[in-house]
């Protein structure tokens, strides 16, 4: 008997968030329109977007920054089967211990949407380079009892209005080329996707020692979601200049 996958590989997932094909399709198209010859993605996972960006301007090189071990093994099994190899470079460690310059920088939810985050990004932005941001916001505000369906010590700080995000951008010294959400549409692909590995390993190992405590977690996570931030918690995409 094999043992329960991990929650939250994204082995089912083309991107680790809520964002469809055809909005990275956009943003890859919008991004790579302004002919960035070095990319920074900080957070980046297993990097999909980073390598959309590079196929869409073959004369970029990137470097994709996680502290994840397996998205780095991913990002460069993808990016050798893109024949991207030469072109970009997968670093595991912290974002902040490998921050440098770059005409685009991506962040996509790897970190709070601060302004003491947003701040730090401005200076690694090439002067009329681009930041794509990404972070969470509330699209409106919780009441006491979703704020206990989600995370322990999820609170009303703990982000934003989106309006809120887009003055922390401005406030830290950029200025919004656009501003747009993820759908309730990619919100229910991503979470089926993130759950997806192991619900059907459960379908096929209901009796195995290990599925107690694997339905256990798939289903706190799905009462998260279901009963807590669903219709509350926004994700925004943010261009910036």
């Amino acid at each position: 008997m094999t043992n329960p996958p991990s929650l939250g590989t994204g082995a089912k997932l083309d991107f680790h968030g809520p964002l469809s094909a055809e909005r990275a399709d956009r943003l890859t198209a919008d991004l790579a329109a302004a002919k960035p010859s070095t990319v920074l993605d900080l957070g980046c996972g297993w990097g999909r977007l980073l390598l959309r960006v590079l196929e869409a301007v073959p004369e970029a090189h990137g470097t994709g920054v996680d502290i994840h071990g397996p998205d780095m093994v991913r990002g460069r099994a993808d990016a050798a089967a893109r024949g991207l190899s030469d072109r970009v470079t997968f670093v595991e460690g912290r974002a902040e211990e490998h921050l440098s310059a770059a005409d685009l920088v991506l962040n996509v939810g790897a970190v709070p949407s601060t302004l003491q985050t947003l701040r730090a990004l401005r200076p690694l932005v090439n002067p009329g380079g681009r930041l794509l941001f990404a972070a969470e916001f509330w699209e409106r505000t919780p009441t006491a009892g979703e704020l206990a369906g989600m995370w322990p010590d999820t609170s009303v700080d703990s982000c934003t209005d989106l309006a809120g995000l887009v003055d922390q951008a401005a406030a830290a010294g950029f200025r919004p080329l656009r501003i747009e959400t993820a759908s309730q549409g990619e919100w229910e692909e991503f979470e089926s996707g993130y759950a997806a590995g192991v619900e059907e390993w459960l379908a096929a190992n209901p009796d195995h020692p290990g599925a107690e405590a694997a339905r256990a977690k798939v289903d706190q996570h799905r009462s998260y979601w279901l009963r807590g931030y669903r219709n509350v918690w926004g994700f925004a995409y943010l261009t910036l200049g």
